[in-house]
């Protein structure tokens, strides 16, 4: 049988089988992108939000490299070893999971948890307990699960782990005896914060919460890291929340913004507006969303995230003070 002719004799079969070639190539080259991007996604995942062992968020700073991590470190540490004497190790089981705190105990009857951010252990806690110290709060700092001592092998952004939160505080209230307790959440921490005051099992003993650097959803930071280093992908972003939400049932797209407006207790704001993961325009959508009266936002005009305090401790202390007095009549 004959090839066909094209004109000028040319015959197409040699045409077809390179065609067939071509196809076949771009065919590998698009497998091996697919299988590239589907790994890629999974890396991302695992370094952001899995646990592999009890090594990776331990309670030493997180980032040593960063000179203002070191100090505040270094700075939690000296009020933590000044009121040695005050400090209780605490254990409870939650789901299953170890979790591990300790309880500064000052003979208050109301207590300040301090929740941190995603890779803190309790150490991080230390820093922001001195304003609540001296309003005359005990201090709570605590391992979320999959941090410092406590179990867990993901980091749910406080959909999970306000369940523990909410764990915490009954046990404060119901084996310590604290009759009030108020929270103090960091980035992450304000997110599970959130949860646990906006959860049909809230007690009403918690009072009131002071957030910084709250985020509207944890997907925009996640879009914010990935510009900051130059390898922002949505494609490998949006596959990467589909491992999340495939091993925790949970979905890096819904956060604080979607629950806000249920909030109606106390609500401290604390942003900056040199944010560069928690935009400050989101700040601005979760104050106006939030369903509370007795809210307020305080601005920074410097500071990078979670590093408000250490910019501006005069400020950031006063503003704590200054709301806990205009609202519970807390002095200090």
């Amino acid at each position: 049988m004959m090839s066909a002719q094209f004109p000028c004799g040319i015959s197409a079969a040699p045409l077809m089988s390179g065609l067939n070639i071509t196809l076949i190539v771009l065919g590998a080259l698009l497998v091996q992108y697919a299988i590239f991007v589907i790994l890629g996604s999974y890396i991302v995942f695992a370094i952001v939000l899995r646990r592999g062992n009890k090594n990776k968020w331990t309670r030493q700073c997180s980032f040593p490299d960063d000179p203002q991590q070191r100090i505040m470190y270094a700075v939690g540490a000296e009020w933590a070893q000044a009121n040695a004497s005050c400090k209780k190790d605490l254990h409870i089981v939650n789901e299953g999971l170890n979790l591990y705190a300790e309880y500064y105990d000052f003979g208050s009857e109301r207590t300040c948890v301090i929740v941190p951010g995603r890779t803190e252990g309790l150490c991080y806690g230390y820093y922001f307990a001195k304003p609540y110290h001296e309003l005359g709060f005990n201090i709570l700092t605590i391992d979320q699960r999959s941090h410092g001592l406590s179990d867990g092998k993901y980091n749910t952004l406080g959909f999970n782990e306000h369940r523990d939160l909410i764990a915490w505080s009954r046990y404060l209230h119901d084996e310590l005896g604290t009759k009030s307790i108020y929270l103090h959440g960091i980035c992450i921490g304000s997110a599970c914060s959130l949860y646990a005051m906006t959860s049909e099992d809230c007690p009403d003993y918690i009072i009131g919460m002071t957030a910084e650097g709250m985020y509207a959803n944890f997907f925009e930071s996640f879009v914010q890291h990935a510009k900051e280093k130059h390898k922002k992908s949505m494609l490998v972003l949006n596959l990467s929340n589909l491992w999340f939400r495939l091993f925790t049932h949970c979905n890096m797209k819904k956060g604080p913004i979607d629950v806000i407006s249920s909030y109606k207790k106390p609500l401290l704001m604390l942003h900056s507006r040199e944010d560069f993961y928690s935009l400050p325009e989101r700040a601005e959508a979760l104050y106006a969303a939030c369903g509370s009266d007795i809210k307020q936002l305080v601005w920074f005009e410097h500071g990078a995230h979670s590093m408000l305090r250490i910019t501006d401790t005069a400020k950031y202390d006063a503003s704590i003070k200054d709301y806990m007095s205009a609202r519970f009549g807390f002095e200090g």
